[in-house]
């Protein structure tokens, strides 16, 4: 059955975000361009101190990406060639790129059946006398059992780290995320919920030594110019995305609330059974970078969206056990059944914070009728 839908609606459209703020972000462009502060300097600073007290640490580090985030954070808990770090199956493969680049190996373990995130109690049977760190993942912008991670990494004293790529001012029982591992690793690419205008990234700890050595490591090494300590990287943040954070930052609280308001809506009114959403527990404060769904016959499901002009995402088809990449690993189909499960099954809904009204009824609808 097809609805009046006239307009398509996309999974993600950052258009009318930027047209709200293109005349303060345009002038920040400017102040950049004025001081010729492009690579790290002032402007990077500023946000690293407001992204700290957003997060409730005493450090914020920009850098490039998110992925380069995850890989100074191994260097600098010492993660190396025969060491292994422990991850969920499900999530964006970045995730298990930071450890592979040290030379360690990433050991995958499956998530539950209803929230998604990873399964705690499958943790400790992957732990051998070669784990250094658990990577756990606030997968879709919703914290994981943080409590419950924490308490397995101090109980077998191991690094815990936070993948809070996709979730920027989400709550774990009303705690900002990014404050609870040794460190917690972040994306700031254009689609996330506080995105740069390109690409970026960074860390946030509250450990002093930590945040030395990141200053090191993404300035190729040095800390005093062209004296070099260490072996070191060129993933500075730039003053361009830098700018565009400081402007967004301010927004987010903002558009995350409306995030919520347009999820509990789908939670509440999308009655379709044939459609099961992630199940969030009550000490979690989602700010639904994707709103994923599952069902039975997606190609189905997505062709009968499309044709009612919806254009569902795909996050993400393939877990990570299974990638060609880590076909070395020799992991196979059955090893890790919730997060295959879920690539087969599937696919995010439109969330972003400028839909309107109308556009969630068409959703919602649209899916009721299927």
């Amino acid at each position: 059955m097809k609805t009046g839908i006239i307009k398509k609606i996309n999974c993600l459209d950052l258009k009318g975000q930027h047209q709200q703020i293109k005349k303060e972000i345009f002038e920040a462009f400017e102040k950049v361009y004025d001081n010729t502060a492009f690579s790290g300097g002032s402007f990077v600073e500023e946000f690293e101190k407001k992204y700290a007290a957003f997060c409730g640490t005493k450090y914020a580090v920009g850098l490039n990406n998110g992925t380069s985030a995850l890989h100074l954070a191994m260097i600098a808990l010492g993660i190396g060639e025969g060491d292994e770090v422990i991850l969920p199956a499900n999530t964006f493969v970045a995730t298990a790129w930071g450890v592979s680049y040290t030379g360690a190996v990433p050991v995958f373990v499956d998530c539950t059946a209803d929230t998604w995130q990873i399964d705690v109690s499958k943790i400790e049977q992957k732990i051998t006398n070669k784990t250094k760190a658990i990577i756990g993942v606030h997968l879709y912008g919703q914290p994981f059992d943080i409590g419950g991670l924490a308490a397995i990494a101090k109980k077998h004293n191991l690094f815990f780290v936070e993948d809070a790529a996709q979730a920027q001012g989400a709550k774990y029982k009303g705690v900002n995320v990014g404050s609870f591992g040794e460190m917690a690793c972040f994306s700031f690419y254009p689609g996330k919920n506080l995105g740069a205008c390109g690409e970026a990234g960074g860390i946030t700890t509250s450990n002093d030594a930590y945040f030395k050595h990141l200053q090191s490591l993404r300035n190729h090494g040095s800390l005093v110019r062209y004296y070099h300590d260490e072996i070191g990287y060129n993933y500075r943040m730039g003053g361009l995305e830098a700018a565009s954070l400081n402007i967004k930052l301010k927004y987010l609280n903002g558009w995350n609330d409306r995030r919520k308001i347009i999820a509990k809506r789908y939670q509440a009114e999308i009655k379709n059974t044939k459609i099961k959403i992630q199940t969030q527990p009550e000490w979690a404060d989602s700010i639904y970078h994707l709103f994923v769904a599952t069902t039975e016959k997606r190609d189905e499901f997505i062709k009968y969206l499309n044709e009612n002009n919806i254009n569902p995402g795909l996050h993400y088809p393939i877990p990570c056990h299974l990638q060609k990449a880590y076909a070395h690993l020799e992991y196979k189909k059955g090893d890790c059944p919730n997060a295959e499960y879920l690539a087969e099954h599937c696919l995010s809904l439109p969330m972003y914070a400028e839909l309107t009204d109308e556009e969630v009824n068409n959703v919602i609808d649209v899916i009721n009728n299927y």
